[in-house]
């Protein structure tokens, strides 16, 4: 495991951005920066000092001080300058926390102020129209907001909701079982198979069917791709996020890249939906969440837009916390035992059911772990919609705020031995990560919190539990798993960068 300290080159980031987009970059940003320093730089001198910093250069801020995994570079920043820290990403100020005090003060003392969001300029759509059809992008908490996220916690993640929704979440991980059964002694891709189960869960809650396939490994993969990589271009370097002027522009293609691939995603559900709006009647039982969609009279943006972000939000995190968690599991034998005893000690059956959950607090302990040190993602995005004072500096209007989760994890101060994989530290702990514990918070806190935070923990754990319970792992060629590669891929979700390529046996109990 990298140590935090050691952080790609300087000229990292730079590198993403070709020589004649920078070129262009200066000859189009130069006359704007005399100006921006002398009629908005200046006034702000007598307030209160924005949050320290390293230095930033003229014009381009401290865009040539970042490496390419920016999660590891504002960490870096934090051992330096302190738990809360601000940089400039040309006319963007950027701030960010990496500790659970300064956390709390962003999302829970000042969350009204601070719970806007800053939306991407590579998405397609514009803020007004992403404003009337998201949830996780919607720039503001507005009334729109608001109402849609009732409306998921009432038909999707209310307790009465989840506990009717049981059944099918466990006939998807049979399934899955099923499959890895069938394909004992080969090699499967365990991200991409968690992955088909996690993204049929929510399909069948939002279409009553699935969208994929396990034996159509082709398709499952490609759209794992597709989906990866729209997350990866939410978050890779934009010079039109640092520099607004030139977002009309798309100077990288970036939009048009991300509409490509919002298309592809659409499509998988955009002929289902066609036939059941032209089959609706309006007043009838509803069934799944496209009926509540239909009945509310939502348009195919809106549909496209929730399906999508429900969809990714609880598909790939999901893949990504239980690939991370099942690499653990298997470099720490001591670990894995334990595990595997605590299920069979307390599961007298072949099958485990959500309602077996509770009783394995070790599996419970061994998941936190691995969101305290793997976290699904690396920041929480916010944006200030006023001008906020934290923790005695100045965050001003419009500034981007990033809550390094991963950071917070591997912080010395908050966790003993923060590289070591124990999940021994949270039997008999109180910290949870339902958002009210800041050192643990890999689905946010405040008003921004992951809507679907309650479904997610129990698929999360059915999933793990199960594979445990039903399969012994090898690798490929017998390799030892001390020797499996435990870099991140940055992205929207912190991927391994080397998919875990695992084979399954079924286990004897």
């Amino acid at each position: 495991m990298k140590n935090m300290d050691q952080i790609p080159s300087a000229t990292t980031l730079l590198d993403v951005l070709s020589p004649h987009y920078f070129v262009l970059l200066l000859l189009l940003v130069l006359p704007l920066a005399f100006f921006i320093h002398k009629h908005i730089a200046s006034p702000y001198s007598k307030r209160r000092p924005l949050p320290p910093g390293p230095r930033p250069w003229p014009i381009i801020g401290n865009i040539h001080q970042l490496g390419k995994k920016l999660h590891i570079s504002f960490a870096h920043f934090a051992k330096l300058h302190g738990p809360l820290i601000s940089l400039r990403l040309g006319t963007q100020v950027v701030v960010v926390a990496s500790s659970p005090m300064a956390a709390k003060e962003i999302l829970n003392t000042h969350d009204r102020m601070l719970s806007a969001r800053s939306v991407p300029k590579a998405l397609p759509n514009k803020i007004c129209d992403i404003d009337r059809v998201a949830i996780v992008w919607a720039s503001t908490c507005n009334d729109t907001w608001k109402s849609l996220r009732a409306l998921c916690r009432t038909e999707l993640f209310s307790t009465s909701a989840i506990e009717s929704q049981a059944a099918m979440r466990e006939q998807k991980v049979t399934e899955m079982v099923e499959f890895l059964s069938r394909k004992q002694g080969q090699v499967v891709n365990l991200s991409e198979v968690v992955f088909t189960c996690a993204f049929n869960m929510i399909c069948n809650l939002l279409f009553s069917k699935d969208l994929l396939s396990f034996e159509d490994e082709d398709r499952n993969s490609g759209l794992k791709k597709v989906v990866s990589r729209q997350m990866e271009l939410a978050v890779v370097p934009n010079i039109a996020d640092f520099y607004p002027i030139l977002a009309e522009l798309d100077p990288q293609g970036m939009k048009r890249k991300m509409s490509d691939a919002m298309k592809e995603i659409f499509g998988a559900w955009k002929s289902h939906v066609k036939e059941r709006r032209e089959t609706h009647v309006p007043g009838s039982t509803t069934v799944d969440f496209l009926d509540v969609f239909l009945a509310n009279d939502f348009d195919d943006d809106q549909i496209n837009w929730l399906a999508f972000e429900l969809l990714m939000a609880g598909s790939e995190t999901t893949s990504t916390t239980i690939e991370w968690a099942m690499t653990e599991l298997l470099k720490n034998k001591q670990v894995l035992e334990k595990a595997c005893e605590e299920v069979d000690r307390e599961i007298k059956r072949n099958s485990i059911k959500e309602s077996d959950i509770p009783k394995l607090d070790y599996l419970n302990a061994c998941v936190k772990e691995s969101m305290r040190f793997h976290p699904p993602v690396a920041f929480l995005h916010h944006r200030a919609q006023e001008t906020c004072e934290v923790m005695n500096y100045r965050i001003p209007k419009d500034a981007k705020i990033l809550i390094n989760i991963y950071a917070i994890g591997r912080d010395p101060s908050v966790w003993d031995e923060p590289l070591a994989f124990n999940p021994s530290r949270f039997l008999g702990s109180n910290v949870d990560f339902k958002g009210r514990n800041f050192e643990l918070i890999p689905f946010g806190s405040g008003r921004r919190i992951c809507v679907g935070l309650p479904m997610a923990a129990r698929q999360i754990h059915l999933i793990l539990a199960n594979l445990i319970h039903h399969f012994d792992w090898s690798l490929q060629n017998d390799e030892d798993f001390a020797k499996l590669d435990m870099t991140e891929k940055f992205g929207i979700t912190l991927q391994k960068q080397q998919p875990l390529l695992l084979v399954p046996t079924i286990r004897r109990k």
